[in-house]
């Protein structure tokens, strides 16, 4: 194991009964099972989830998009609509703490294993469901991925330019945001369960969750009292300048660098004109207070524009920020995988995966008593289901077997 990570035994003991697939439930999962937790997906026999991208007839090609939703986990496969599948499954519900399904509106209640049926055999566990849409909602049994819900939950509304159409916001904020919004709901029953016995049920919708990462939109609302517009270049709801994104040399499509003064924090706009070697224009009345800021902000945005342009993203952003003010250049998916700090923090983890050696990969963020928690492989399908039916429920081998050749694991 790297010295740059740690195993973590934070939920040691904890069994998760994992229905999830896609995105939005394995994230969840995921995090459990870097804090310890011992999480076993239960996969179709032959495709498994439809994150794996599986194709009939073809040998197992896990994508790497599987890989980075499910590290840490085990895989059993068992046949749900099976009556031996379905009552194994039970079984290992009964020895569970915590279940979690994203499947399809209805799904899990059509194989029997919705809240009160898993309720019923055990009273204690933590019941979780990721959905699109909450109870209770008018579209309660549409479908969605993360681009539906970031459309139905406000974030793409807010992001674009002015004046052009909207755009999705290019990371997975329905998927992996809602299943962290789960993921830390979960802790809490679970302290609560400990100390009670009482289980209970969680539901979060994806359209919900992200109207918990728009609070600061609508804060500017609450302030306008008009929905926001999008503004996608600049930042602070229209009351910041200057305060958004300004090109670089040498003009590249991610040659830009965001720099932002505080409205809260007026040594901000002294800083930067002394950066850019503009000190007269401290105390010039076109921008002498953030009201005259915001509304000269074209001029002013040509100002600092020409100063940028002079400069790469890296040179502005060490410049800027090096003086105290906020400015971040903007990196690609290409340029973050390539700075040596990422991996030497244990950030960036090399999963060592059977099919695919050396795959670098984004770890759990939080830095543990300065190690954050290692990755380990994702599972190949049913890659654990002896090892789960034997150490869960105490099969035996040639009882795995048996299970085995009727086609029901």
């Amino acid at each position: 194991m790297a010295s740059n990570s740690a195993d973590y035994d934070f939920l040691a003991g904890v069994r998760v009964v994992d229905f999830t697939q896609f995105e939005a439930g394995p994230s969840c999962t995921e995090a459990l099972a870097w804090m310890g937790a011992e999480v076993v997906k239960i996969e179709n026999p032959g495709m498994g989830d439809p994150g794996r991208r599986l194709r009939k007839g073809q040998p197992d090609d896990d994508p790497y998009y599987f890989q980075q939703m499910n590290a840490n986990k085990k895989s059993i496969t068992v046949n749900l609509k099976s009556p031996e599948g379905l009552a194994l499954v039970k079984d290992l519900l009964r020895k569970a703490d915590i279940a979690v399904e994203n499947m399809a509106p209805g799904t899990i209640e059509r194989l029997g294993l919705g809240y009160e049926d898993v309720k019923a055999i055990n009273p204690g566990i933590i019941y979780c469901q990721i959905k699109g849409f909450g109870e209770g909602s008018p579209y309660v049994k549409n479908l969605a991925f993360d681009m539906i819900a970031q459309a139905m939950g406000g974030t793409i509304s807010v992001t674009g330019e002015k004046g052009r159409q909207p755009v999705k916001p290019g990371i997975s904020l329905g998927d992996t945001g809602t299943g962290m919004t789960m993921a830390v709901t979960i802790l809490a029953a679970l302290r609560k369960r400990d100390k009670t016995g009482q289980g209970c049920r969680l539901q979060v919708a994806m359209q919900d969750a992200m109207m918990h990462y728009m609070r600061t939109n609508f804060a500017t609302q609450a302030r306008s009292g008009k929905a926001v517009e999008r503004d996608g270049t600049r930042s602070g709801g229209g009351s910041n300048a200057p305060s958004g994104l300004y090109p670089c040399a040498p003009g590249g499509s991610n040659d830009y660098v965001w720099i932002m003064t505080s409205r809260g924090n007026p040594e901000h706009w002294v800083r930067l004109c002394k950066v850019i070697g503009r000190e007269e224009l401290i105390d010039d009345p076109r921008f002498n207070t953030p009201a005259q800021r915001v509304k000269n902000d074209p001029e002013l945005d040509a100002i600092i524009t020409a100063w940028t342009k002079a400069r790469t993203k890296y040179e502005a952003m060490e410049l800027v920020g090096g003086a105290g003010i906020p400015a971040g250049a903007v990196l690609d998916t290409m340029e973050l995988q390539n700075e040596p700090t990422f991996e030497t923090r244990g950030i960036l983890q090399t999963m060592e995966h059977k099919s695919y050696p050396g795959y670098k990969m984004p770890a759990w963020p939080v830095r543990i008593d300065g190690k954050p928690p290692t990755v380990k492989a994702s599972p190949i399908l049913g890659e654990h289901t002896a090892d789960v039916l034997t150490g869960w429920l105490g099969l035996g081998a040639d009882e795995v077997e048996k299970l085995k050749a009727n086609k029901i694991v």
